[in-house]
């Protein structure tokens, strides 16, 4: 199964929706959620529900799998009920949610291909309403934004689903392969380690983050940008197999991805699963690398 989902699809199924829209330096995205949401939809925050707090593991280092059960469980998140997440457009943010419920081991994640500007531009409704967790909704002032009326507004949010009463699932971690420093390390020796920032990142010349700049010696550049088109879409999976392969990233090599805190890397691991390529994810990447200071680090 894909792990996309299209506007019109998700707008017949009965599902878990989670709004992790983020941008690195904010504003904060709960609001953005508060402006308006796909109805059924809950605020999941990628700060507080998809990470701990930031240390020697990074900035956004993998929550402990009862953190981040009970966070679930708060957003109505059940194993045996489907979940699809969504951001803004290019699934950045969503990507995070998507790897994190596989590592932890829910069986059916999906990500919206385009997030909410996909939403809106199918001329679907967006509300102001906030689910509870008895399964209605706190209504706001303005219950429904956008082009489409309240009727179409009601008809979605029968359709995505509210979360309903708080969920049930287990975090189970290992769901998805993980790299530690040294693992990452030895899989540019062994395969092929990907560094999914901005190339400028990349390559040194530019860190607005981090302390440090550079790239892990013997990363190759893969930026995330470039797996999405202008809208925000995921490219074609046989354009994202051509890219990767370019690249020396086929199926049979080991595969890596890192970025600058476990974020954008996720997008790259969900990237090569739309191109058929298993990746291993560095939760920790170049905010974790750099804690050492005996690691190399190289530019250029």
């Amino acid at each position: 199964m894909s792990p996309l989902i299209t506007p019109e699809s998700l707008a017949a199924e009965q599902v878990t929706l989670l709004d992790v829209r983020w941008r690195l330096g904010g504003p904060p995205g709960i609001e953005a959620y508060r402006e308006g949401h796909i109805p059924g939809a809950v605020f999941c925050d990628l700060e507080k529900d998809l990470a701990a707090p930031p240390g020697v593991g990074g900035r956004h280092p993998l929550p402990s799998a009862g953190d981040f059960q009970a966070a679930m469980r708060r957003l109505g998140v059940s194993a045996g009920r489907p979940v699809v997440v969504y951001d803004e457009a290019d699934s950045t943010a969503a990507a995070r949610a998507w790897w994190m419920l596989r590592y932890f081991g829910h069986p059916d994640v999906r990500v919206l291909d385009g997030g909410l500007h996909a939403w809106v531009r199918a001329g679907l409704p967006i509300t102001k309403d906030v689910p509870d967790l008895a399964g209605t909704a706190a209504t706001a002032s303005d219950s429904n934004a956008g082009a489409a009326g309240a009727a179409g507004a009601a008809g979605a949010a029968g359709a995505a689903g509210a979360a309903g009463a708080a969920g049930d699932f287990m975090a189970v971690p290992g769901g998805m392969p993980v790299l530690d420093a040294d693992q990452a390390a030895e899989l540019v020796e062994t395969g092929v380690l990907l560094d999914a920032r901005a190339a400028e990142r990349y390559r040194g010349e530019v860190e607005p983050v981090d302390p440090v700049a550079g790239h892990i010696p013997g990363a190759v550049s893969a930026p995330t940008g470039q797996n999405v088109e202008p809208g925000g879409r995921f490219h074609t999976r046989e354009f994202l197999s051509e890219r990767f392969n370019t690249i020396g990233a086929v199926p049979g090599v080991s595969v890596g991805a890192y970025c600058g805190s476990g974020v954008t890397a996720a997008h790259e691991v969900l990237a090569l699963e739309i191109a058929g390529i298993s990746a291993a994810l560095y939760p920790g990447s170049w905010s974790n690398w750099i804690t050492d200071p005996t690691r190399p680090v190289a530019t250029g």
